[in-house]
């Protein structure tokens, strides 16, 4: 059974976060690329992308994830990734971007905005 895909942003603490869950794959990714350019063009420099739920993620994930990082350090901000799955968290590693994202654990590591 395929899980289901969805993607919800809220206001944390002063934070913009996006809180994904599912697969993140070439047919969603278009759909967090929507998310992140929307809560980007609202103002919001910094994002904290929640990942906790995601249970896969390709090289079409990772390209929207880098475009929403370019797009959030033009503005000033940053875009956290929130990730603790070990798979996920080696895709990140192989590729090298856990050097270019801040990656941390729980919504509660990204500091105050």
């Amino acid at each position: 059974m395929e899980q289901e895909f969805r993607i919800e942003d809220r206001m944390d603490g002063g934070r913009s976060v996006i809180t994904v869950v599912g697969e993140i794959d070439v047919a969603t990714a278009p759909q967090l690329r929507e998310s992140l350019h929307g809560v980007i063009a609202q103002g919001q420099a910094t994002v904290v992308l929640d990942l906790l739920g995601v249970t896969f993620l390709d090289s079409t994930a990772l390209g929207v994830l880098v475009g929403g990082l370019k797009r959030c350090r033009e503005l000033g901000g940053e875009l956290y990734i929130v990730v603790t799955d070990a798979r996920l968290r080696k895709i990140f590693e192989i590729t090298g971007l856990n050097k270019v994202f801040p990656i941390v654990d729980a919504l509660a590591e990204v500091g105050a905005p």
